[in-house]
């Protein structure tokens, strides 16, 4: 088992890239939820914004006889 994770002398290296990359995965995951959270509270104040001005253009409308 010792010999597996000496990687043949190799294993700070190895292990070393294993850890960078999963780091790497780990912080573009949690970039990438945060990039959706935020993109959804745009979208949630755009879509008020524009039910706010559907709204007030309904009242300033003129009623049909």
């Amino acid at each position: 088992m010792s010999e597996f994770f000496s990687m043949g002398g190799y294993g700070g290296y190895i292990w070393g890239s294993y850890a960078i990359t999963a780091i790497a995965m780990i912080a573009l995951l949690v970039a990438t939820l945060r990039s959706l959270r935020n993109s959804r509270i745009e979208r949630d104040q755009l879509e008020a914004v524009l039910q706010s001005r559907r709204t007030r253009r309904n009242k300033k409308a003129p009623k049909a006889p």
